[in-house]
C-alpha cells in the first residue's frame, strides 16, 4: 500500500530578467497540501487539471524531490528514511518512456531486471511472461527504434514490473496512445491489481476523464495543490450534485483552484 499524507513541496524559480535587469528569485508552492490513500488491490486514480501538483507528488513518491512537509511511505516504509527499500517495493511509469533505442524491448526488460537484482534467467522468465500479459509477442525481439507510442508504453511498463513489484505507480501512461493501445493497459492493471494479478496497489495518475471512469475504484481530485475531494466516481457526483463525471470534476477541482487562486 501507498500512503501520502499531507505533503507540500516548494522550489525556487526566476522569473523576469532582461539585458538590463537580472532576473529575481521566487518561491513557487508546487504543492500545499496532497493526501492519497492507495491500498492493495484497488486502482487509485489521482485526478486533476495540468499543473494541480500531481507529477510532483508522484516525485516525492519517487524519491526524486523530499517534502517539505509532511509523510510518504510505501508497505509501511518511509521513503525519506528508506528510499532503496521503499524503491524496491514500486515500479514507477513517469511521463518519459526513455527506452535504449539499440536494445530490444527483451533486453530493455531484461537490462532492468538485471539492475534489480535479478538473475538473467529469471529476468528473461519475467520478461516473456510480461509479454504475455502485455501482447508484446511481436516486438519482443525488436529493436526499440522506431517503436511507435504504444508499443514503447508497453515496454516500459514491462520493464517497470520486472521485479514484479506490490506497487505500481503511473503518470498519465495513457498520453498519445491509440484506442486498442489504451484498452490493453485497462486489462493489463486491472488484471494486475486482481487475486490472480497479485493484488496490486495502483496509483494512476491522468486528466482524463473517461480513464477515471472506467478503470479508478476510488479517486483523488487535485487541484491548486491540495487534495479537494475523494470518493468513488458515484461518490463524487452525489458530492458534486451532478449526474455527469465531468461536470462534477469540473465543479470540484477547477471551483476549488479559482477559489485557491483568489485566496
Amino acid at each position: 500500500m501507498i500512503l501520502i499524507e499531507n505533503v507540500s513541496k516548494q522550489f525556487t524559480a526566476k522569473t523576469g530578467g532582461s539585458l538590463l535587469k537580472r532576473p529575481t528569485k521566487q518561491l513557487v508552492q508546487a504543492v500545499k497540501s496532497v493526501t492519497v490513500d492507495a491500498p492493495s488491490g484497488r486502482i487509485t486514480g489521482l485526478l486533476g487539471p495540468n499543473g494541480a501538483g500531481k507529477t510532483t507528488t508522484l516525485r516525492m513518491l519517487g524519491g526524486l524531490f523530499t517534502p517539505d512537509s509532511g509523510s510518504i511511505t510505501v508497505d509501511g516504509i518511509a521513503v525519506a528514511e528508506q528510499p532503496r527499500q521503499a524503491l524496491a517495493r514500486m515500479g514507477i511509469l513517469g511521463d518519459a518512456h526513455g527506452l535504449y533505442p539499440r536494445l530490444s524491448a527483451r533486453e530493455n526488460i531484461i537490462y532492468f531486471g538485471r539492475l534489480q537484482g535479478m538473475a538473467a534467467d529469471a529476468a528473461n522468465a519475467r520478461a516473456e511472461d510480461l509479454a504475455r500479459l502485455l501482447d508484446m509477442g511481436k516486438i519482443l525481439d525488436r529493436r526499440t527504434e522506431g517503436f511507435s507510442q504504444g508499443e514503447r508504453m508497453k515496454t516500459a511498463l514491462a520493464r517497470s514490473l520486472v521485479h514484479d513489484p506490490a506497487n505500481i505507480v503511473l503518470d498519465e501512461p495513457t498520453n498519445g496512445l491509440d484506442v486498442l493501445a489504451t484498452r490493453a493497459l485497462r486489462e493489463a492493471l486491472r488484471h494486475l491489481r486482481s487475486p490472480a494479478g497479485g493484488g496490486k496497489c495502483i496509483v494512476f495518475s491522468t486528466h482524463i476523464m473517461q480513464e477515471v471512469e472506467q478503470l479508478c475504484e476510488h479517486v483523488v481530485i487535485v487541484a491548486n495543490g491540495r487534495s479537494v475531494a475523494e470518493g468513488t466516481v458515484e461518490q463524487l457526483l452525489e458530492q458534486a450534485g451532478e449526474r455527469k463525471f465531468e461536470d462534477a470534476f469540473v465543479k470540484l477541482a477547477f471551483d476549488q483552484e479559482l477559489n485557491g487562486a483568489a485566496a
